[in-house]
Protein backbone atom coordinates (compact mmCIF):
# COMPACT_ATOMS: atom_id res chain seq x y z
CA UNK A 1 0.00 0.00 0.00
CA UNK A 2 1.37 3.38 -0.64
CA UNK A 3 1.63 5.97 1.84
CA UNK A 4 -0.98 8.24 -0.17
CA UNK A 5 -3.61 5.00 -0.49
CA UNK A 6 -2.74 4.92 3.61
CA UNK A 7 -3.40 8.69 4.37
CA UNK A 8 -6.71 8.27 2.62
CA UNK A 9 -8.00 5.19 4.27
CA UNK A 10 -7.39 6.85 7.75
CA UNK A 11 -11.11 8.75 9.33
CA UNK A 12 -11.62 11.41 7.66
CA UNK A 13 -13.35 12.73 10.78
CA UNK A 14 -10.27 12.34 13.17
CA UNK A 15 -6.67 14.56 13.11
CA UNK A 16 -3.82 12.58 11.87
CA UNK A 17 -0.11 13.64 11.58
CA UNK A 18 0.25 11.58 8.97
CA UNK A 19 -2.82 13.43 6.89
CA UNK A 20 -0.78 16.63 7.82
CA UNK A 21 2.55 15.87 7.03
CA UNK A 22 1.32 14.35 3.40
CA UNK A 23 -0.36 17.30 2.27
CA UNK A 24 1.93 20.15 3.08
CA UNK A 25 5.22 18.72 3.44
CA UNK A 26 6.03 15.19 2.14
CA UNK A 27 7.63 15.47 -1.31
CA UNK A 28 7.25 19.20 -1.56
CA UNK A 29 11.18 20.88 -2.19
CA UNK A 30 12.74 22.42 1.02
CA UNK A 31 15.06 25.55 0.19
CA UNK A 32 16.35 26.60 3.57
CA UNK A 33 19.40 24.30 4.64
CA UNK A 34 18.20 24.13 8.57
CA UNK A 35 14.88 22.52 7.19
CA UNK A 36 16.28 20.36 4.71
CA UNK A 37 18.89 18.77 7.35
CA UNK A 38 16.36 18.76 9.88
CA UNK A 39 14.02 16.30 7.76
CA UNK A 40 17.87 13.96 7.42
CA UNK A 41 17.62 14.21 10.93
CA UNK A 42 13.84 12.82 11.07
CA UNK A 43 14.74 10.45 8.61
CA UNK A 44 17.93 9.17 10.39
CA UNK A 45 15.90 8.68 13.37
CA UNK A 46 13.32 6.69 12.46
CA UNK A 47 15.53 4.07 11.29
CA UNK A 48 14.25 0.79 12.83
CA UNK A 49 11.29 2.49 14.13
CA UNK A 50 7.41 4.14 12.50
CA UNK A 51 7.19 6.98 11.21
CA UNK A 52 4.36 7.66 13.20
CA UNK A 53 7.04 7.11 16.04
CA UNK A 54 8.65 10.11 14.14
CA UNK A 55 6.11 12.35 13.47
CA UNK A 56 4.42 12.15 16.98
CA UNK A 57 7.93 13.44 17.89
CA UNK A 58 9.40 16.13 15.59
CA UNK A 59 7.91 19.42 17.05
CA UNK A 60 10.07 17.76 19.87
CA UNK A 61 13.09 17.31 17.93
CA UNK A 62 12.70 20.84 16.37
CA UNK A 63 13.22 22.53 20.12
CA UNK A 64 15.87 19.77 21.27
CA UNK A 65 17.50 20.68 18.21
CA UNK A 66 17.43 23.98 18.08
CA UNK A 67 15.29 24.29 15.45
CA UNK A 68 17.78 22.05 13.64
CA UNK A 69 20.20 25.17 13.01
CA UNK A 70 22.96 23.17 11.46
CA UNK A 71 25.26 26.21 12.88
CA UNK A 72 24.23 25.42 16.63
CA UNK A 73 24.11 21.46 16.47
CA UNK A 74 28.15 21.70 14.77
CA UNK A 75 29.02 23.02 18.30
CA UNK A 76 27.30 20.96 20.31
CA UNK A 77 29.75 19.41 22.71
CA UNK A 78 29.46 16.31 25.63
CA UNK A 79 27.29 18.11 27.45
CA UNK A 80 24.45 18.54 24.81
CA UNK A 81 25.02 15.29 23.57
CA UNK A 82 24.04 14.08 27.22
CA UNK A 83 20.57 16.32 27.14
CA UNK A 84 19.67 14.75 24.26
CA UNK A 85 20.74 10.96 25.09
CA UNK A 86 18.62 12.30 28.66
CA UNK A 87 15.63 14.05 26.35
CA UNK A 88 12.37 11.15 26.56
CA UNK A 89 10.68 14.01 23.94
CA UNK A 90 13.23 12.15 21.11
CA UNK A 91 14.92 9.12 20.30
CA UNK A 92 17.81 8.56 22.73
CA UNK A 93 20.14 6.80 20.68
CA UNK A 94 23.96 7.36 20.78
CA UNK A 95 24.47 6.67 17.16
CA UNK A 96 21.97 8.76 15.80
CA UNK A 97 22.39 11.84 18.29
CA UNK A 98 25.97 11.32 17.32
CA UNK A 99 25.01 10.67 13.27
CA UNK A 100 22.95 14.73 13.66
CA UNK A 101 26.32 16.17 15.52
CA UNK A 102 28.68 15.19 12.52
CA UNK A 103 26.42 15.53 9.82
CA UNK A 104 25.69 19.31 11.07
CA UNK A 105 29.71 19.46 11.12
CA UNK A 106 29.78 17.89 7.70
CA UNK A 107 27.36 20.19 6.20
CA UNK A 108 29.25 23.35 7.50
CA UNK A 109 32.12 22.44 4.95
CA UNK A 110 29.67 21.69 2.29
CA UNK A 111 28.64 25.01 2.82
CA UNK A 112 31.67 26.80 2.76
CA UNK A 113 32.41 24.95 -0.12
CA UNK A 114 29.30 25.22 -2.20
CA UNK A 115 27.32 27.89 -0.48
CA UNK A 116 24.35 25.71 0.82
CA UNK A 117 23.53 21.98 1.44
CA UNK A 118 21.08 22.43 -1.21
CA UNK A 119 23.65 23.44 -3.52
CA UNK A 120 25.41 20.48 -2.69
CA UNK A 121 22.10 18.65 -3.32
CA UNK A 122 21.78 20.58 -6.90
CA UNK A 123 25.54 19.73 -7.95
CA UNK A 124 25.05 16.31 -8.02
CA UNK A 125 21.45 16.00 -8.73
CA UNK A 126 20.28 14.01 -10.69
CA UNK A 127 21.56 10.75 -9.70
CA UNK A 128 20.03 7.34 -9.49
CA UNK A 129 19.04 5.74 -5.97
CA UNK A 130 21.95 3.77 -5.68
CA UNK A 131 24.60 6.43 -6.76
CA UNK A 132 22.63 8.86 -4.45
CA UNK A 133 23.19 5.88 -1.74
CA UNK A 134 26.90 6.06 -2.29
CA UNK A 135 27.00 9.63 -2.15
CA UNK A 136 25.68 9.74 1.38
CA UNK A 137 27.24 6.55 2.19
CA UNK A 138 30.39 8.37 1.64
CA UNK A 139 29.67 11.72 2.79
CA UNK A 140 27.31 11.55 5.68
CA UNK A 141 26.75 9.15 9.02
CA UNK A 142 24.20 6.92 9.38
CA UNK A 143 23.01 7.22 5.89
CA UNK A 144 21.61 3.84 4.62
CA UNK A 145 19.99 3.38 1.48
CA UNK A 146 16.36 3.65 3.10
CA UNK A 147 17.21 6.78 4.73
CA UNK A 148 18.63 8.18 1.29
CA UNK A 149 15.31 7.39 -0.54
CA UNK A 150 13.34 8.89 2.04
CA UNK A 151 14.89 11.61 2.72
CA UNK A 152 15.44 12.60 -1.36
CA UNK A 153 11.70 11.80 -1.91
CA UNK A 154 10.42 13.78 0.97
CA UNK A 155 12.65 16.62 -0.33
CA UNK A 156 11.75 16.42 -3.94
CA UNK A 157 14.87 15.27 -5.41
CA UNK A 158 13.43 12.14 -6.41
CA UNK A 159 10.24 11.21 -7.54
CA UNK A 160 7.76 8.56 -5.97
CA UNK A 161 6.69 10.42 -2.90
CA UNK A 162 2.94 10.51 -3.95
CA UNK A 163 0.80 8.55 -6.49
CA UNK A 164 -0.20 10.09 -9.88
CA UNK A 165 -3.92 10.12 -8.95
CA UNK A 166 -3.27 11.66 -5.15
CA UNK A 167 -4.59 15.48 -5.06
CA UNK A 168 -1.75 16.47 -3.03
CA UNK A 169 0.79 15.19 -6.63
CA UNK A 170 -0.08 18.10 -8.50
CA UNK A 171 0.64 20.76 -6.09
CA UNK A 172 3.97 18.77 -5.52
CA UNK A 173 4.31 18.93 -9.64
CA UNK A 174 3.02 22.95 -9.00
CA UNK A 175 5.97 23.33 -6.01
CA UNK A 176 8.94 22.19 -9.17
CA UNK A 177 10.76 19.58 -7.39
CA UNK A 178 13.67 18.81 -8.54
CA UNK A 179 13.01 15.23 -10.42
CA UNK A 180 11.15 17.18 -12.98
CA UNK A 181 12.47 19.11 -15.93
CA UNK A 182 11.94 22.74 -17.37
CA UNK A 183 9.51 21.16 -19.35
CA UNK A 184 7.66 19.21 -16.42
CA UNK A 185 9.04 15.63 -17.19
CA UNK A 186 10.66 13.64 -15.18
CA UNK A 187 14.54 13.68 -15.48
CA UNK A 188 16.63 10.69 -16.05
CA UNK A 189 18.16 8.89 -13.61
Amino acid sequence: MSYCEYVTRLPAHQPSVHRAYHDTQYGFPLDDDNELFGRLILEINQAGLSWNTILMKQDNFRQAYDGFSIEKIAAYQDADRQRLLNDAGIIRNRLKVNAAIENARTILALQKEFGSFQAWLNHHHPLSKEAWTRLFKKTFKFTGGQIVNEFLMSTGYLPGAHDADCPVYQRVLASKPAWLDNTGHLLPE
